[in-house]
């Protein structure tokens, strides 16, 4: 079974995908540390982040389960993954490893922008996964100050607006829901709360498959 799981930053579709994962015993990917390590390879060589040969040379020399999480989180690292993701060369680089773990027997959760449309439209449930920008500005935000980021709310509604519109019209694999994806809005849902709803949604997918068996 390959689960999908798309959104915009801080929506929560990473802890659902998690959560899913662990649930269904599959291995989980976000595909968002992708992006954001090879911003950091960039950073890390006082490469610019719009550097396409660069940047195509560093995505293809990631390992995608080993990540060294701590330097890949926060809000400098959201903004420059985002930046490094619209550039189509290397979004392409990326495609088959997506791809390629996404086919493991046995399936796979993978979450980030563009797997229910781009990565994989097979998917046997795919989940959209939103919120308000203000209560995802409001998460982000309490995350950050849990990481010692002082930054004020402010700050991050607009990193997340211009996050939101970067995404959202990028020439190559869009930020957009799959025509057959299920709709999660998780506003005002907590965590809990949205687990259920998604298990649910899962649990229909399933559902559906096993009567077409």
């Amino acid at each position: 079974m390959i689960i999908a799981i798309d959104g915009p930053a801080a929506s929560g579709k990473g802890t659902l995908a998690r959560k899913l994962a662990a649930r269904f015993g599959l291995p989980h990917l976000d595909t968002g540390l992708l992006y954001r390590a090879t911003a950091r390879a960039l950073l890390d060589a006082d490469q610019p982040l719009d550097n396409a040969a660069a940047a195509v040379a560093a995505a293809r020399g990631l390992a995608l389960t080993e990540f060294e999480e701590q330097r890949l989180r926060g809000r400098e690292m959201g903004e420059a993954a985002s930046v490094v993701a619209a550039i189509p060369a290397v979004r392409e680089t990326l495609v088959e490893a997506q791809r390629r773990f996404a086919r493991r027997i046995g399936g796979a959760v993978l979450d980030g922008r563009d797997i229910g449309t781009v990565i994989c439209p097979e998917a046997d449930a795919k989940i959209f996964v939103t919120a308000s920008p203000q209560m995802r500005a409001q998460r982000r935000a309490l995350e950050l100050a849990r990481s010692g980021e002082d930054v004020s709310f402010n700050e991050v509604l607009a990193d997340i607006l211009r996050r939101d519109e970067r995404d959202s019209s990028r020439a190559v694999a869009p930020l957009r829901a799959a025509p057959d994806a299920a709709l999660l809005d998780t506003t005002a849902l907590d965590i809990a709360g949205a687990f259920t709803a998604a298990l649910a949604l899962v649990e229909a997918a399933r559902a559906r498959l096993h009567a077409t068996d």
